[in-house]
Formats: C-alpha cells, sequence, structure tokens
C-alpha cells in the first residue's frame, strides 16, 4: 500500500461526503485496509487533508509560476494561466475540490501554512495581471481584485462542469479567457454612465 493510494482515496471521499463526514475507517476501507493499519502510513485525517491540499497548491503554484516566468506576451500568458488552471480543476476534480472546499476544515495550527502557500498562488495571478498592465496590454485596474475575479470564475466551475456535457475544458478556458479580455461589449462599442 502507498500512501499516494490512501491519499487519492480519501480525496475522493472527502469530495463526495465532506470531510467531517468521512471517518478514518472509511478511508481505510477504500484501500483494502484496517483502520488500525491505516494509522501505519498517516497520523491522522488532518494530516490526510493537508497533504492534499499542499499536493494540490504545490501544482498549481509550480504551473502558474511557469507561466508568469515565460516569455509570452501578456494577453497570452493569461491564456495559458486559465488553460493551465482549468486543465488541473478538471484533470482531478477530487483534489480540486477538496483544494477549494475543504481548506476550512483544516485545524488552526495547520492552517497558516497552507494560507501561507494559498498566498503565493493568489500573488501570482497579480502579477499577471501587474505586468500587463506595466506592458500596457491591460487597462489600469485593481490587480488584486482582478486575480480573484479571475481565480473566482475559474473555481466556480466546479459546482457546473461536466466533462460529459458536450463542452471540452479548453473551449470553456477559451470562452474565460475572451470574456476577460474582451468582455460583453461589442468591439466599438461604449459603455454609457
Amino acid at each position: 500500500m502507498q500512501r499516494s493510494d490512501i491519499i487519492h482515496a480519501a480525496a475522493q471521499i472527502f469530495r463526495q461526503k465532506g470531510f467531517h463526514a468521512t471517518s478514518m475507517k472509511e478511508i481505510a476501507e477504500a484501500v483494502h485496509l484496517q483502520k488500525a493499519s491505516l494509522y501505519h502510513h498517516v497520523p491522522s485525517k488532518q494530516d490526510i487533508l493537508l497533504t492534499i491540499l499542499d499536493q494540490a497548491i504545490d501544482l498549481l503554484i509550480a504551473d502558474m509560476q511557469a507561466v508568469v516566468d515565460s516569455d509570452l506576451a501578456p494577453e497570452d500568458k493569461l491564456r495559458r494561466a486559465v488553460h493551465v488552471y482549468v486543465d488541473r480543476l478538471t484533470a482531478d476534480a477530487d483534489l480540486a475540490t477538496v483544494l477549494l472546499i475543504e481548506h476550512r476544515s483544516l485545524e488552526p495550527a495547520l492552517k497558516s501554512g497552507h494560507i501561507r502557500r494559498r498566498d503565493r498562488y493568489e500573488s501570482l495571478w497579480r502579477q499577471l495581471v501587474e505586468e500587463g498592465i506595466r506592458k500596457n496590454a491591460f487597462r489600469k485596474m485593481d490587480a488584486k481584485v482582478a486575480g480573484f475575479a479571475l481565480l473566482g470564475v475559474q473555481n466556480w466551475m466546479l459546482t457546473w462542469y461536466r466533462s460529459d456535457g458536450g463542452m471540452r475544458a479548453a473551449d470553456l478556458a477559451d470562452q474565460f479567457v475572451d470574456l476577460f479580455l474582451n468582455g460583453f461589449l461589442v468591439p466599438g462599442e461604449e459603455l454609457s454612465a
């Protein structure tokens, strides 16, 4: 039995039932272990949750850092960042859902380290927006608000997107980027106050 098998099974159960409604016995049964044997691999349910959260956010940070460090133009960086994030969200919905919802279940002693990682990830989105503003590719705006908006739109898709629903994740990512870059207005039209 690999620890990674336990983490993967726990992520599936946490997504289905929620962290608090999941027992260590259920996780042990999912990987065909006795509950006592499970504790040889993981010390606690909180440790499992923290491992899931850290794995997920570390993957996202690595993905986003590569985009930010690339030589792409700001609008191409935005397109790449959204594609990479949407792909991560849809490729492993269990991991993504636990990251976005169950972080609230961490005990306070563990939460601060996770929040630092999460803040690092969010700061990379702000960096991307700030670079676009500096290079006059994006209009002046509050980069923090823009970063939250970008992440919020993408994060919420976990509640409604279905891979068998007729739209590919890549097409959805393109629509998100087009919406952010072009908005709702027809080109050349002015918004009246």
